[in-house]
């Protein structure tokens, strides 16, 4: 794997920086609880023991490091603040490790071995992956920090430290042991939802209903759960169809046993509802009956107690629902028809929820005896989340669940039960992974993979051997990352011919650009983000140095070229300033120098043994979307060169340059191989293609998402999942139409109830933006998300036209946030991406007030200088750890985001002696 430009890899013989820190008196003098930082490095892999030291005056991660004692080393390719080596004095006479015989630290270390970091602020029970940098974290009084060689993921769901944070904070505490904080361990784990599926088709009778033992006639309640894990699993299939219109033909039999004229029975007639829905039928027509106004047409208006009311408990009830589940499908379905739902039939199962946040399986009513579980309440948060307006039932239940999971990622069956049931465990997992909880619902689902049976079937409970219909569909959803909120088989709708076009019609290149004001027209048809002040903001001179590059760190004059880019990317996607899009093009496209002297060809490595397809792609789609050539852009035939870079065969350790066949070179994420396959197929390339897009294809997860890194960690991540879905939109094909279909869903159901989508920073803008432009792909089924992630990137969005990197964490506009933010906006897959710079000019050098006399394009063929660090995180004002979701470098970096450090090495010695001098001491 490689981040970053081609830094210093020409100097391979070079030898990397090594930055040592005077050692402190015993690893923790003078820190306490709450004064000084503490920091662990966990040696465990080498030989050794967990190694402490601390900081009495803290300022960043990378200076604790070095305070507490001890000593690191960068990588040749990307310098010091890649921390590839660690070493403590007291262990091996300080020998540095993983020892250069291991790994020769020349180009980034891949994800499965390298030294991650994890932080807890002042009583944390548990660690956090570090979103941020070492250096651009901020360490305050009674933080601590864990250094852990292995490997994670995108969200540090993986390789945490095997002890806690009070195992090292306390000064004179005891050497860590293994141990844990609550949450669950198990493994995350792949179900096997093509065998289930398989399974459960196997037990159809004729192919269209599932029929008991030792009965005659259909169970239609099993047949239809069938159909949904079918729908799931496999998307539109004969077996499918068959099974559909089998209940098509018998909705009079099961949703009306009382006779058509009578009221349905509410549960049934909702199940098929959800049926039609997920199927492309319309619920208002299956099988002769309008299903939607059956229930909206029987709602109580009163219980018992105001007279007689057949099948009714309370008011909001669906007529013979009785069963919370009922109640719940009713309303969902609904939903998904499009028809909002009586308002008292949503607050009604609002009422159901115990006073632990629990839900109760049965229609009770107010003062009754409320006992929840854990399968009803996913179920009724699931819909309550979709319905919106619940927040707190919604908050409350999922503490609920988080707070029943086992250890090993089950859920029970029932209050006081200690053995894990399937159907919860699949209910609950539906429902946190709805609500952005991946590690649970990862541990649900690992649980869930590790009791599928022989077959592909499941049992009831854990200790079951036999399986059984009724558990294993929701387990097959749950394993596919969808629910009956998102489980559909309608795939997604091709590119349209001609020029793409902005929400409100216009094309992308127009002057005008998609939103004119503050709330204009977005793909989901609501309101989104003002465009015009994001597009400002990325054009001002205190982002966009000299009019033509992007820094990650203000005023280092270093260019960032992967960010770069991706501002350019934003700029054609709104059409809004062509004459700035133009600077940053020419200064690419002319080999432009940056303030140390570093070009383009520093980023892609062209002209070097480590050529990174990923940059190369991302480049060559620049050009392919402003109508430049990109068989003759930045001075190289780039589609050329990314032919050569299509990995023929893995390539053999200790060389990392090939994964797999038909990966490019030093590709380290599913994005790079993304930017890669889009470049090619945008050259009309499609056979050269090939290799790739069946290597991309094939890192797709059974659920529908994609991993953030290759190799893969086996993580899903959103900003992966919604580029390589543009890329074989863009490729087509039966096999890519299902993938991305697949992938749409996944993404829907990663929506958090504010709109926001989960990223490594938090409820991310980035991931957002990503979002956005991936359900755009199918803005018709998907509006209602679309409109709702436009409404988070307004709510992001700052004074100044910017915006923050996520909800949570430090405010402040940061531009890699902004530009995925103003360009994912858009909804323009980077497939169509495209902006017409006819008109414009070359742009004039840079005024005194925009950096200085430094000429605005310098031609390239001097020494080079030391590049950009693959631009990772955040940059501009902002200060950061947003991570950079259309660079490759910056995707591949979310997995170890945390170690690059992003102020120069001067900056941050100015910083220590700052505080230095504040303290009164000198060192």
């Amino acid at each position: 794997m490689s981040l970053g430009s081609a830094l210093l890899v020409v100097l391979a013989t070079c030898v990397a920086f090594l930055t040592t820190a005077p050692a402190a008196a015993d690893g923790a003098d003078g820190c306490t609880a709450t004064h000084g930082a503490v920091v662990a490095v966990d040696f465990g892999p080498f030989g050794g023991k967990v190694e402490r030291g601390c900081d009495p005056a803290p300022t960043t991660g990378y200076n604790l490091l070095h305070q507490a004692g001890f000593t690191t080393t960068g990588t040749q390719h990307d310098g010091p603040g890649f921390l590839c080596r660690i070493g403590y004095g007291a262990f091996h006479s300080g020998t540095e490790y993983p020892t250069p015989a291991a790994e020769d630290c020349v180009l980034t270390p891949p994800a499965t071995a390298y030294w991650s970091y994890w932080v807890a602020a002042p009583g944390d029970k548990d660690w956090t992956y570090s979103s941020r940098g070492a250096m651009t974290r901020t360490v305050k009084d009674g933080d601590v920090d864990a250094w852990v060689f292995g490997g994670t993921d995108i969200g540090g769901t993986k390789g945490k430290p095997a002890f806690s944070p009070d195992d090292v904070r306390v000064p004179g505490g005891h050497t860590p042991d293994p141990g844990g904080s609550g949450t669950p361990t198990g493994a995350p784990g792949e179900l096997d939802t093509a065998a289930a599926a398989a399974w459960l088709a196997g037990r159809l009778t004729d192919d269209e209903r599932i029929v008991d033992d030792g009965a005659t006639t259909a169970n239609y309640e099993l047949t239809a759960d069938t159909a949904y894990a079918l729908a799931a699993a496999n998307g539109r299939n004969a077996t499918l169809d068959k099974v559909t219109g089998f209940l098509a033909a018998h909705v009079a039999d099961y949703a009306y046993p009382n006779g058509a004229g009578q009221a349905p029975d509410a549960t049934a007639a909702a199940r098929l509802a959800l049926l039609a829905e997920t199927t492309e039928r319309d619920p208002h027509a299956f099988g002769g009956h309008d299903l939607i106004d059956a229930l909206a047409s029987h709602v109580c208006t009163a219980g018992p107690e105001s007279g007689p009311a057949p099948g009714c408990t309370a008011a909001g009830d669906f007529r013979t629902a009785f069963q919370t589940e009922g109640q719940a499908l009713s309303v969902l379905a609904l939903l998904r028809a499009g028809q909002t739902p009586p308002a008292a039939s949503v607050d009604r199962l609002a009422r159901l929820q115990c006073k632990d946040g629990g839900i109760t399986s049965i229609l009770i009513r107010p003062g009754e005896y409320c006992d929840g579980d854990p399968a009803t309440t996913g179920l009724v948060a699931l819909v309550l989340h979709r319905a919106g307006g619940h927040d707190d039932t919604v908050d409350a239940a999922r503490t609920y669940l988080t707070e029943s999971q086992s250890a090993d990622g089950a859920f029970p069956g029932y209050t006081g039960s200690t053995t894990g049931s399937v159907t919860a465990t699949a209910y609950a997992a539906q429902a946190l992974r709805a609500l952005g909880d991946t590690r649970r619902a990862d541990a649900a689902v690992g649980w869930l993979s590790r009791h599928q049976l022989d077959g592909g079937g499941f049992g009831f409970e854990e200790t079951d051997t036999d399986p059984v219909v009724h558990p294993t569909s929701p387990a097959v959803l749950a394993g596919a990352g969808t629910s009956l909120v998102t489980v559909t088989t309608k795939p997604s709708v091709p590119p349209t011919s001609g020029p793409p076009t902005e929400p409100g019609g216009t094309p992308s290149g127009s002057p005008t650009g998609p939103t004119s004001s503050p709330g204009g027209p977005a793909p989901g048809g609501g309101t989104g983000p003002d465009l015009k002040k994001g597009v400002a903001y990325l054009t001002a001179p205190a982002q966009l140095q000299q009019g033509r590059y992007y820094t990650d760190a203000p005023g280092s004059g270093t260019a960032s070229f992967g960010l770069t880019i991706d501002g350019a990317y934003a700029l054609a996607a709104t059409g809004l300033d062509n004459a700035r899009l133009r600077g940053i093009v020419d200064f690419l496209d002319s080999r432009g120098k940056d303030a140390t002297g570093s070009t383009i060809d520093t980023w892609t490595g062209i002209g070097t043994a480590h050529v990174l397809g990923g940059s190369v792609g991302k480049a060559a789609v620049l050009a392919e979307a402003v109508g430049r050539d990109p068989r003759n852009f930045t001075g190289h035939d780039l589609i050329a060169t990314l032919a050569k870079a299509v990995c023929t065969a893995p390539s053999k350790a200790p060389d990392r340059s090939c994964p797999a066949k038909g990966a490019y070179t030093y590709a380290p994420s599913v994005f790079s191989q993304s930017l890669g396959v889009l470049a090619q197929l945008r050259a009309g390339e499609k056979t050269a293609a090939q290799q790739p897009i069946a290597y991309l294809e094939s890192l797709q997860h059974p659920s529908g998402a994609w991993p953030s890194l290759i190799p893969s960690t086996g993580d899903s991540e959103v900003d992966s999942t919604a580029m390589a879905a543009m890329t074989l939109d863009l490729a087509g094909g039966d096999t890519a139409k299902q993938a991305v279909r697949k992938a749409l869903a996944w993404l829907a159901s990663r929506q958090l109830p504010d709109g926001g989508f989960p990223g490594a920073s938090g409820d991310s803008v980035n991931s957002t933006g990503l979002a956005v432009q991936g359900l755009s792909l199918d803005k018709d089924t998907y509006a209602p998300q679309i409109t709702r992630a436009l409404a988070f990137l307004a709510a992001q969005q700052n004074a100044d036209g910017g915006f923050n990197v996520a909800k949570e964490g430090q405010r402040g506009s940061d531009v890699r946030a902004s530009a995925q933010a103003v360009g994912g906006a858009t909804g323009i897959s980077f497939g169509t991406l495209k902006a017409d710079l006819t008109g414009t000019s070359p742009q004039p050098g840079p005024t005194s007030d925009q950096g200085g006399g430094t000429p605005d394009i310098i031609t390239a063929g001097e020494t080079g200088g030391t590049g950009d660090t693959g631009g990772a995180s955040a940059a501009g004002g902002g200060g950061g750890g947003a991570l950079a979701s259309t660079g490759v470098q910056a995707t591949a970096l979310a997995a170890v985001a945390a170690l690059l450090v992003l102020a120069g090495w001067r900056t941050a010695v100015a910083a220590r002696r700052r505080a230095d001098a504040h303290t009164g001491s000198e060192r």
